[in-house]
């Protein structure tokens, strides 16, 4: 009877242990499958998920919360750049300005331009700074108007397609599901932001990013520094900003998620007109939290700049 329950208990063993190997085999099959994909930001990211779902394996190298216009890489990320099959980047003076950390890390990880790195933002109408010595440079928050961030998804889809043309069918079947759906949203962020009253329709956040949003939506943008690569809350930039609120009849004023929040609470004080809530740019909120999406992400920005401008 011992000998009967030792030979099934080695039996159930070897099967078990077996069926962990044929698991692991296809999970490794899985993976071999999966283009492996970098993007810059969350947000590039999760548009890259969404339209690549079950064929991409994604890493994003700006952690969530973190402003990438001067992000330092770290070893893991020139690991994942050196390995993958695509990088996606934003473009328009995001990755490449200031220090430059983006082109660095293609040639440290060995990567061609329109070869293994291509930027979403390719045929995007750009818009440029307007700050001395800054005006040949461009505005890199195009995503901020849904125009433009169905733009970017077309792009991520072309360049799937070409990388990896046995899932076409899937590929363009995921965009144009998610591109009618950003295309609706965009309709109703119009709507709704026709209905601020004129002397209201002023956009104040910290950095000037904003532009390409005001623009589609028909807002002036107002900020206290242009982009987060100047210096921020300098006297000059605060008096600026504190005259222009109180020139308005504006209601509320905004503060990012991914700037601090100090400057704005100064402005704040100063003209007495409320920080109404905390809107989200260059990343999107931590998994499980509002605003975990691109798709959500402007959904509650949308949202929430409707209401905190109609406020009497």
């Amino acid at each position: 009877m011992k000998h009967f329950k030792l030979v099934l208990i080695s039996l159930l063993a070897v099967g078990i242990l077996g069926g962990c190997a044929q698991s692991n085999q296809k999970d490794q099959a899985k993976e071999d499958q999966e283009l492996k994909i970098v993007a810059t930001n969350s947000i590039l990211a999760d548009m890259v998920e969404t339209v690549g779902q079950e064929h991409v394996k994604v890493h994003s190298i700006v952690p969530v919360g973190t402003d990438p216009h001067e992000y330092e890489p770290l070893p893991e990320d020139i690991a994942k750049a050196t390995e993958s099959d695509i990088i996606f980047y934003n473009g328009l003076n995001l990755e490449t300005g200031g220090n430059g950390w983006f082109l660095k890390l293609m040639e440290t990880s060995h990567k061609e331009p329109e070869k293994d790195y291509f930027a979403t933002s390719k045929g995007v109408d750009p818009i440029y700074l307007t700050s001395k010595g800054q005006e040949s440079d461009q505005d890199p928050h195009a995503w901020l108007s849904l125009e433009n961030g169905q733009h970017y998804v077309k792009n991520i889809t072309k360049t799937l397609i070409e990388k990896d043309p046995k899932h076409e069918a899937s590929y363009k079947k995921n965009s144009e599901n998610y591109l009618k759906k950003l295309e609706e949203l965009d309709i109703k962020g119009k709507k709704e932001m026709a209905k601020i009253p004129k002397e209201q329709a002023l956009l104040v956040t910290s950095e000037g990013a904003f532009k390409y949003f005001s623009k589609a939506y028909g807002l002036e943008a107002a900020y206290i520094w242009e982009i987060n690569t100047d210096d921020q809350g300098t006297p000059d930039q605060m008096s600026i900003i504190i005259d222009k609120i109180r020139e308005s009849h504006v209601p509320s004023v905004f503060v990012e998620t991914s700037v601090d929040p100090r400057s704005m609470e100064s402005v704040s004080r100063e003209t007495n007109v409320p920080i109404y809530e905390k809107i989200f740019t260059d990343s999107l909120a931590k998994k499980g939290e509002v605003g975990d999406t691109y798709y959500d992400m402007m959904v509650y920005n949308l949202d929430t700049i409707s209401k905190g401008l109609t406020k009497k």
